[in-house]
């Protein structure tokens, strides 16, 4: 059976490299309007499915049919070319800078049914190509996408624990659950992390973008707009389609490193990129990639007034005996030994890219990519006079000064494709198959189980998640004239979502000190399973107007079916103004990670064992409440832009989008009664249940976002024997609010609670920043490329319910935010080519040293009156570091990153 099956394959390998007897070469070099020879440009046979790549010297080889008689020729960032092949079969051709990179092909992130450039895309897309992420100097993809798109914000916390593996990013303010990312146009799979922490993306799950190795990436198309429609679920805020290097063009070996001028947090890191081609459209490209990161610390020197009020007797701060240790400590160690900043990450990743054209098939095509993640964190450090040891982790003739919990987490991600498209008679089909997941696995060290005291282990294993994912596509289109055109297909999808769970002292009792574990009863697996098919339609009624229109039908194995539909046009007044705009409904099925996730701490109180934490919607604590099953999200997305190009070298995109979202899911707050309060239906239900206080998942509120996104780009301006190049970007958040008040349900309303305090609704509503622009200046003369961004983050604000302090039994921090100031990020890259082989480039990112600001605003009377108390709003601004920890950030970050200034260096070699 394996013998004849080899035989197949290879078999079919050899047919695909047959090439007829009427096909003929041609041969030629791409070169800029400078001089400079075009590496890695694409060359296509007009009319049929031949297609090359230039070499290192710009040099190509083509065999086309015979009656082919022209070629295209495009280049990211430069005008495509058509041009006719000379009787000689031998062509030197000439590309000119485009004025953006508006004219670029998008395969298939805009409409389904046909490609269009971005000029003639009814709908706002943006295109990015390696070279613009390998200039911001940051060492992963996510962290590119943050000074390169303003709509996308991603940023980490100073105590990270699972978090660490990767960070939560969102498009427009709407959590990263709600951008669809795709690798080459197919679904990419879900992290199993659930973020839990009081950050931006709270109680949702994304895609993890740093395990994609950046130097693997060919360009990135990001359409802002909603796209449930055409391509189901999570795509409410928008697309992201990461095309990978295919055509093989040169080998290239990337050393880099950096450090912050504070001399930590150093990067290494080693990418190797490389392939083959195999005849006319044969391709195989591969990326091998090491990054290492070291630990950052950001600590703070510890607030003694703030830690007295945390752990000692606060009302009498220099008399009382019991504040004495404290005082010792800190006078002592004035950081209390905190090593927080950033963790430490080690990453290897792995991804290939190939196709090869199989006779009576078409283009077999295939990728597959592997991450493997190793990260080391640092908790909160235990004084003495917070957590004693036991005994367990000094040694007896030791002075005890407290221990520090270690967190480490390893994470596996990994997403293949396979897949075969091919065109008969002007029909294009493609068929793939996908599959994806994600597993994560925890350690803490260093720490006890209060609950066990002298008997707890230091080391556990709190157990972690796995997420794994099928898919299967069907997609066809054809222009069936000049003017219309049609693409259908459909997808098949199976989930699976396990809870793994950890060992039993991980969480008996209140569990591992820092990083309670999963409990054995909440350790569960579950899938499901949805099918889906849409119909799409673009119709060119003029040379000036074309509408394109989209419908699709879902239906999913645990709560049923889900209809959508797309309708978006776009119409030229001139060759100079160009209208767009769309309307659409979307929806965005709940997670299993939401429907299934619990993790419950048992706990000693009223003389019961107690639990408190996240219980699911199938759980009795859920039922007893009336909370309901969760059910999709449903969106209505409304989108208007304009498009100027007043000259040949200046464009300008205006768009104002507004997106309403019924049925949002959202991880609630922690739901209690107070003991006196007996008499209410809560108070009841809780103590049936066993349960001392309740978190959990619901279709809990609706909210209305509304914003807009520019773009002004300036190309060819002539400076001195150089040219430059402005760019101006940038997102407006307008309205980001929740609509009415939350859908508590009855039990926890009559009992004056609320599924959604003001601490999560802060984090909905302002948790990103206000307003994001991008103004940037390239510049290149002779060998040498200078690139300068400058990015303005504008202002968040968060009220932060855990540190805080009550005034005559009421919340002060209802009355009062945290504000993160506005800011401006410099970044400086230079680059310099030794020859046409080598080249190196140094980055200073943030050069002038810029670090989160941040300051408390009142929000009413009561608010201004207890800050204009200053010993009051020092307490207060010491608590909002947790005790004073944290200098720089707040417990729960900022717009950007503390570390200020961090210098780069990168060279790279082709061969």
């Amino acid at each position: 059976m394996l013998r004849s099956t080899l035989q197949l394959i290879i078999a079919l390998l050899l047919l695909g490299f047959q090439a007829t007897a009427q096909d003929r070469s041609v041969s030629g070099k791409v070169s800029s309007s400078d001089g400079e020879a075009l590496i890695g440009a694409t060359i296509k046979a007009k009319g049929a499915t031949a297609g090359a790549n230039t070499d290192i010297d710009g040099k190509f080889t083509i065999r086309v049919p015979a009656a082919v008689s022209s070629l295209v020729f495009s280049y990211t960032g430069y005008t495509d070319r058509e041009v006719a092949i000379p009787a000689s079969g031998d062509m030197n051709v000439t590309l000119e800078v485009a004025s953006n990179t508006l004219g670029e092909v998008v395969i298939s992130t805009g409409s389904r049914a046909s490609q269009r450039t971005i000029t003639d895309s009814p709908l706002p897309i943006d295109v990015i190509g390696f070279k613009d992420l390998q200039s911001t100097g940051q060492t992963t993809f996510d962290k590119a996408l943050q000074y390169r798109v303003p709509s996308f914000n991603s940023v980490n916390t100073p105590v990270n624990d699972a978090t660490t593996l990767l960070d939560p990013y969102e498009i427009r303010n709407l959590g990263p659950s709600r951008t669809l990312i795709l690798i080459n146009g197919k679904r990419k799979n879900l992290s199993s992390l659930l973020y839990v922490q009081f950050s931006p993306g709270r109680g949702e799950t994304g895609v993890d973008l740093s395990a994609i190795p950046t130097d693997a990436i060919k360009r990135v198309e990001i359409l802002r707009d909603g796209a449930s429609a055409q391509y189901g679920s999570d795509a409410i805020a928008g697309v992201m389609n990461v095309i990978l290097k295919d055509r093989y063009e040169y080998s290239s070996l990337n050393l880099s490193s950096g450090v912050t001028t504070a001399g930590d947090g150093a990067t290494y890191g080693i990418s190797f990129n490389s392939g083959a081609n195999f005849g006319e459209r044969g391709f195989l490209n591969y990326t091998l990639a090491f990054n290492q990161q070291d630990n950052a610390i950001r600590s703070g020197t510890v607030d003694l007034v703030t830690e007295i009020a945390t752990f000692g007797n606060p009302s009498k701060p220099q008399s009382d005996p019991a504040n004495q240790p404290i005082v010792d400590y800190l006078k002592k160690y004035p950081t209390a030994n905190n090593l927080n900043g950033t963790g430490e990450i080690t990453a290897a990743k792995f991804l290939i890219n190939g196709g090869i054209p199989v006779a009576g098939l078409g283009l077999l095509y295939a990728n597959a990519a592997a991450v493997t993640k190793k990260v080391f964190s640092n908790a909160n450090y235990r004084t003495p006079y917070w957590k004693e040891d036991y005994g367990l982790l000094h040694a007896a003739d030791e002075e005890y000064i407290g221990y520090m919990p270690t967190f480490e987490g390893d994470l596996f991600d990994y997403n293949a494709t396979i897949g075969v498209k091919d065109e008969h008679n002007g029909w294009n089909h493609d068929l793939s198959f996908t599959v994806g997941g994600n597993s994560q696995l925890y350690t803490v060290e260093n720490t006890v189980n209060h609950s066990l005291g002298a008997n707890s282990p230091t080391s556990f294993k709190p157990g972690g998640f796995n997420f794994h994912h099928v898919v299967g596509n069907f997609d066809i289109s054809k222009a069936l004239t000049d003017k219309f055109s049609i693409a259908f297909g459909s997808e098949a999808r199976s989930e699976t979502f396990q809870i793994i769970a950890g060992d039993t002292a991980s969480f008996s009792g209140e569990g591992a000190n820092s990083f309670p574990g999963i409990r054995a009863d909440n350790a569960k697996t579950n899938s499901r399973f949805n099918l889906g098919a849409y119909f799409d339609a673009s119709y060119d009624i003029t040379s000036k107007w074309v509408i394109n229109g989209t419908v699709r039908a879902e239906k999913y194995s645990d709560f049923g079916e889900a209809y959508v539909w797309k309708t978006s046009s776009r119409y030229k007044i001139s060759n100079k103004v160009v209208l767009r705009g769309s309307v659409s409904t979307g929806f965005r099925a709940p997670t299993l990670h939401q429907i299934y996730a619990q993790s419950t701490q048992a706990s000693f109180a009223d003389g019961f064992i107690q639990l408190s934490g996240l219980f699911n919607n199938k759980s009795v604590p859920a039922r007893l409440l009336g909370i309901p099953s969760l059910k999709p999200e449903k969106s209505t997305n409304y989108t208007i832009g304009i498009g100027l190009s007043p000259t040949k070298n200046l464009n300008i995109t205006l768009d104002y989008y507004s997106i309403k979202i019924k049925d949002r899911i959202v991880y609630s707050s922690s739901i209690t009664s107070s003991a006196g309060d007996s008499t209410s239906t809560l108070y009841n239900i809780l103590k049936a249940a066993n349960v001392k206080s309740v978190q959990f998942f619901i279709n809990g509120v609706e909210t209305n976002t509304q914003g807009i996104d520019y773009v002004v780009s300036y190309r060819n301006i002539g400076l001195g024997t150089g040219t430059l190049g402005i760019n101006l970007a940038g997102n407006i958040t307008l309205k980001n609010e929740i609509v009415g008040k939350p859908n508590d349900p009855e039990a926890i309303n009559k009992a004056g609670s609320s599924i959604l305090n003001e601490q999560i609704q802060s984090l909905l509503t302002e948790g990103r920043p206000l307003y994001k622009t991008i103004l940037g200046f390239d510049y290149a003369i002779g060998r040498f490329n200078f690139n300068l961004n400058n990015t303005l983050f504008g202002p968040t604000r968060f009220q932060d319910l855990d540190n805080d302090y009550d005034v005559d039994g009421e919340s002060i921090m209802k009355h009062i935010k945290q504000e993160f100031k506005p800011a401006v990020v410099t970044d400086l890259n230079i680059g310099y080519n030794i020859n046409k082989k080598v080249t190196i480039s140094v980055t200073a990112n943030n050069l002038l040293n810029v670090l989160p600001k941040w300051e408390l605003v009142a929000i009413d009377n009561v608010g201004q009156a207890y800050l204009d108390n200053e010993a009051n709003k020092n307490l207060l601004i010491g608590s909002l570091g947790f005790s004073g920890r944290y200098s720089i950030l707040g417990y729960n970050g900022s717009q950007f990153s503390q570390l200020g200034t961090i210098l780069n260096a990168n060279l790279n070699v082709r061969f």
